[in-house]
C-alpha cells in the first residue's frame, strides 16, 4: 500500500480573523501555508465532488491536481466573505486563507464535471491532469464496506453542486446559509445553489447521522492509496503502436520536409505523400486560371475554356485551397464519383476556376482542367461529408457546354449556365404541347431548382432543360452526371436540335442511359409501318446515346403501336455501329398481337433497305409482317438495294 501524506509547513502566518461578511486579501504565502496544513481535507473534498464517471484512478490524480493548483495566480488573492464558526474547527472556519483555497478547489472540481461545449475552449480541470502522474501504476483509495459503496452510488446520482453541498455539510459542518456563500464563491449561480441544497437535503434525510462518519472513512481518502498495475498486455501493444507511429512520423518528415507558409488547413484531404514544383503549383489557389467575363465574345471556341469565374466565393482562398487539396488527395470520408472513362487523379497543372459559391446550404467549387469538369462540395459549416465529382468533357462544343449541374437536393437540380445563354426554361418531354416553364437565374447564372428525372423511379413526366442563345434553343436532360446530355433528333449522320414532340413517346427510354457518361442522345423515327388486320400505323424509333469517351454507345430500337401512349423496346445493343453517324442503317423486329388475337412478327428497317426476310418469308421494301405462332423464334435479316446484308439490332 502506498501512503501519500501531507507535510505541515514549518511556519505559519497567523492573522486576526476578519469580521463576518467581509472579504479579505490573501497573499500567496498564506494560501500555501493553509493548503499544506489542510491538504488531506482539501483533496478529500475534491475527490468527493469530482464526478465518479472519471474512474477512481483519474479521480485521485485530478483531486491532487486541482488542489495543488489552488494557489493564487498572482501574489495575492481575494478570499470570500468569512463565515461564522460552525460546529467544526472554529480556527479553520475563520481562516480566510483556507476559505480562499477551499473555494478554488471546489470551483475546479465543479468545472471538471461540467460538459464540454463546442463554442468554448475546455477549462483546465475538464482535461486529464498533466501533473501529478504515476507511470505504470493505477492508484485508488482503500476499499470500504457496503455502506461506503452505497453512499458513493447515491453521490454519483447527484449533480456536481449537489455533491458539493452534501460533502460540505457533512465534512465542514456548514449550515444552509454558509453553503450558499461557499457555493457562490465556487462559481455556482443562485439557481444552481438552490437546486444543490434541495438535492443534498433529500440525501441527508435518507442517510441520517451516519453521513459524516462515512465521508471521513478511508474509502474516500485520496491520500492513503493502494497501487496496482494497469493492463500489461494492452500497455505493451500501446508502446509498440507509439514506437511505430514515431518511426512513421520521422520517415514522412524526412520525405516531406516542413511545410512552408503557403500551406494551410486542407479540410478533408488525406496526408500529403509527395511534393514537387508542378504538384504544388496545381494546388496553389493563387495560380488558378481565371477567364475574363467577356472572353467568350471574341473567342474562336465556344466551350468550357471560355467560361468566366463566377460566384460569391471566388475570393475565398481557404475554400479553394481545400477543394484543390481534396481533388489531389481525397480522404477516406470524401464521397468520390466519376463518369465511366473519366480519370479521377490529381490536376496536372493549375486548373481553370468556373464557379465558387454557396448553394442550398453547401459550398460548391467547379474546376475545368481541359479534359474534365471537377465539382467539390462541402457543408457550409465544417468539411465533414465533402464530395468530389469528375466528368469528362473533352471536345465539348457549344451544345454540350451550355450548362453544368451545380447542385442536387431533395430530387431537385440546379444548373450553372454558360455566359452566352440568354434564357432558360423547363419542358416536359412527355407533354410536348405544354408551355415551357421559365427558369429564374441568379446574376452568376445559377438556375432555380426543378425536379430532375435522373432520380425518379417512375416516368410520369420527363423534364428537360431548354437553353436559348444566339443560335436558338437547345434541349438537354439530366442523366445523373455533372453535364446534362444534349438531345438531338433526325437521321444520325445529320442530326438537328430536338423539338419536344420528338421525344413524346420515347423520353422514358432515356432512363437506360443514366450514369454512363453520356454526351448526347439522338432520336430518329426511321420507319412507319401499317399493321395487319387494319391495326393502324406503327412507328419505329431508334435512340442512340453517345458517350464522352467515344466507346460504349447504347442503341435502342423502339416500337410504338397505335393507341398506346409509350413505346416498347424491340431491340437493344451496346457498341454496335447501327443507328449511328458512321452507319445509320438499322433493322429490328417485334412480336405483335392483333385485336383478333393473331400473333405477327413485324419488322422494319431504315430507308434504303430493299428487302426484309423473317420466318422464311421475304418482302420487298423496309417493312414486313409475318404471321407466327406465339413463342416461335424466327430469324430476321435485311438487304440493301445493292445487296449488302443487314443484321437486326441486338
Amino acid at each position: 500500500m502506498l501512503n501519500v501524506q501531507s507535510q505541515t509547513s514549518q511556519s505559519k502566518v497567523q492573522s486576526p480573523a476578519p469580521p463576518p461578511g467581509a472579504a479579505t486579501v490573501v497573499d500567496v504565502e498564506q494560501a500555501e501555508a493553509s493548503l499544506v496544513e489542510h491538504y488531506p481535507r482539501l483533496v478529500r473534498l475534491a475527490y468527493l465532488v469530482l464526478p465518479p464517471t472519471l474512474g477512481r484512478n483519474r479521480r485521485v490524480l485530478t483531486a491532487h491536481a486541482v488542489t495543488q493548483r489552488a494557489l493564487p495566480r498572482g501574489r495575492t488573492g481575494t478570499a470570500p466573505p468569512s463565515i461564522p464558526a460552525q460546529r467544526g474547527d472554529a480556527r479553520r472556519a475563520a481562516d480566510p486563507a483556507y476559505a480562499y483555497v477551499r473555494a478554488r478547489v471546489l470551483r475546479a472540481a465543479l468545472d471538471a464535471g461540467r460538459p464540454l461545449l463546442r463554442a468554448a475552449w475546455p477549462r483546465r480541470a475538464q482535461l486529464p491532469p498533466l501533473l501529478p502522474q504515476v507511470w505504470g501504476l493505477r492508484l485508488f483509495p482503500k476499499s470500504g464496506g457496503a455502506d461506503e459503496l452505497a453512499l458513493d452510488q447515491r453521490l454519483s446520482a447527484l449533480t456536481g453542486p449537489g455533491r458539493a453541498a452534501y460533502v460540505l455539510h457533512g465534512l465542514e459542518r456548514l449550515d444552509d446559509a454558509a453553503l450558499r456563500s461557499v457555493l457562490g464563491a465556487a462559481g455556482c449561480d443562485v439557481e444552481e445553489v438552490t437546486a444543490a441544497l434541495a438535492e443534498a437535503g433529500g440525501l441527508r434525510a435518507e442517510d441520517g447521522s451516519e453521513a459524516a462518519a462515512l465521508l471521513a472513512s478511508p474509502e474516500f481518502d485520496p491520500c492513503s492509496l493502494h497501487a496496482r498495475p494497469p493492463d500489461l498486455m494492452r500497455r505493451r501493444q500501446h508502446v509498440k503502436a507509439v514506437v511505430a507511429g514515431l518511426a512513421a512520423v520521422l520517415v514522412c518528415g524526412a520525405l516531406l520536409g516542413l511545410p512552408g507558409d503557403s500551406w494551410g488547413p486542407e479540410g478533408a484531404a488525406a496526408p500529403s505523400y509527395a511534393r514537387n514544383p508542378a504538384a504544388q503549383a496545381a494546388l496553389d489557389p493563387g495560380k488558378l486560371t481565371r477567364v475574363a467575363a467577356t472572353a467568350w465574345q471574341g473567342s474562336a471556341r465556344t466551350d468550357f475554356s471560355v467560361w468566366p469565374a463566377r460566384g460569391s466565393l471566388t475570393g475565398d482562398r481557404e475554400l479553394l485551397r481545400r477543394a484543390l487539396a481534396v481533388w489531389a488527395r481525397p480522404g477516406g470520408t470524401v464521397q468520390v464519383s466519376a463518369t465511366p472513362g473519366t480519370p479521377a487523379g490529381a490536376p496536372p497543372g493549375p486548373p481553370q476556376l468556373l464557379y465558387a459559391g454557396s448553394v442550398d446550404g453547401a459550398r460548391i467549387v467547379l474546376f475545368h482542367d481541359g479534359l474534365r469538369l471537377v465539382r467539390y462540395a462541402e457543408p457550409e459549416h465544417g468539411t465533414s461529408g465533402a464530395a468530389l465529382d469528375f466528368a469528362r468533357v473533352d471536345g465539348a462544343a457549344a451544345p454540350e457546354s451550355g450548362a453544368v449541374i451545380v447542385d442536387r437536393t431533395d430530387g431537385n437540380v440546379r444548373y450553372l449556365t454558360a455566359p452566352w445563354v440568354t434564357g432558360a426554361a423547363v419542358r416536359d418531354l412527355l407533354a410536348p404541347d405544354a408551355a415551357p416553364r421559365r427558369l429564374a437565374r441568379t446574376k452568376d447564372g445559377v438556375t432555380a431548382p426543378f425536379p430532375s428525372p435522373a432520380v425518379s423511379a417512375s416516368c410520369t413526366g420527363w423534364n428537360a432543360l431548354a437553353l436559348t442563345d444566339a443560335d436558338g434553343t437547345r434541349l438537354a436532360t439530366d442523366l445523373g452526371e455533372l453535364v446534362p446530355a444534349h438531345l438531338t433528333a433526325g437521321r444520325p449522320d445529320a442530326p438537328r436540335e430536338s423539338r419536344p414532340g420528338d421525344w413524346s413517346a420515347t423520353a422514358c427510354s432515356l432512363a437506360a442511359a443514366r450514369s454512363h457518361g453520356v454526351r448526347s442522345v439522338n432520336a430518329w423515327a426511321y420507319a412507319r409501318q401499317p399493321l395487319p388486320e387494319a391495326g393502324g400505323e406503327a412507328r419505329w424509333v431508334c435512340t442512340r446515346a453517345e458517350t464522352w469517351r467515344g466507346g460504349g454507345p447504347r442503341t435502342l430500337a423502339l416500337f410504338r403501336a397505335p393507341g398506346v401512349a409509350g413505346a416498347v423496346v424491340a431491340a437493344r445493343s451496346q457498341n454496335a455501329p447501327a443507328c449511328g453517324g458512321r452507319d445509320p442503317r438499322v433493322l429490328a423486329g417485334v412480336r405483335w398481337k392483333s385485336r383478333a388475337g393473331t400473333w405477327y412478327l413485324v419488322a422494319a428497317g431504315s430507308p434504303g433497305l430493299g428487302s426484309v426476310t423473317a420466318a422464311g418469308t421475304t418482302g420487298s421494301g423496309p417493312t414486313l409482317a409475318v404471321r407466327v405462332a406465339r413463342g416461335t423464334k424466327a430469324s430476321l435479316s435485311g438487304r440493301t438495294r445493292d445487296g449488302v446484308r443487314i443484321d437486326p439490332l441486338g
